[in-house]
C-alpha cells in the first residue's frame, strides 16, 4: 500500500494481494481520519459483496473469485466505538460484461486499486439503530 496526503485528500494505490476494506481502516487509523468520503477503481480477483434486507435485518452475501474490474468504489470512513468504520459499496465487471455489486465486505486486489479519500474536519460516529438493524451516522 502506498499513499500520499495532499491537504484534505489522501491518494492511495493498493497493490497485488492487498485488501481494500482493511487497507482503508489502516490508513484511517494511521492518519487520524474521523470522517471521509471514498471513491476508487481497480482490479480484483476475490470480491465479497452483500445486499441488506431491512425486513429480515440480514445481509445476503455473494462471493466472486474470478478476474474483475472494479468499476466503482463509493462510500465513507467514519467511526464506531472509537475505531474506523468503513462503509463502501462497489460494482465490478466480469469478463462477459455482467456487473455485480453491493455492500463491500472484501476485495483482494489482483493488479492495482486507486482510491481517493476526501477527509472532512469533524467526527461522525455511528450508532446501532434497532429499527433498521444498521449502524447509522449520528448527526
Amino acid at each position: 500500500m502506498k499513499y500520499k496526503r495532499f491537504g484534505e485528500d489522501i491518494v492511495v494505490r493498493l497493490e497485488v494481494g492487498e485488501e481494500v476494506v482493511a487497507s482503508l481502516a489502516e490508513i484511517a487509523e494511521r492518519e487520524g481520519v474521523t470522517f471521509a468520503s471514498v471513491s476508487g477503481i481497480g482490479a480484483a480477483d476475490d470480491i465479497a459483496v452483500s445486499v441488506y434486507d431491512v425486513k429480515a435485518k440480514k445481509y445476503f452475501d455473494n462471493e466472486f473469485r474470478e478476474p474483475m474490474e472494479i468499476t466503482s468504489l463509493l462510500g465513507t470512513v467514519s467511526e464506531k466505538d472509537g475505531a474506523p468504520y468503513i462503509h463502501i459499496h462497489a460494482t465490478a465487471g466480469r469478463a462477459d460484461g455482467a456487473v455485480i455489486g453491493g455492500h463491500l465486505k472484501r476485495a483482494v486486489i489482483s493488479a492495482t486499486c486507486e482510491l481517493v479519500l476526501h477527509t472532512v474536519y469533524g467526527r461522525v460516529p455511528r450508532f446501532y439503530d434497532e429499527r433498521t438493524g444498521l449502524n447509522l451516522m449520528e448527526l
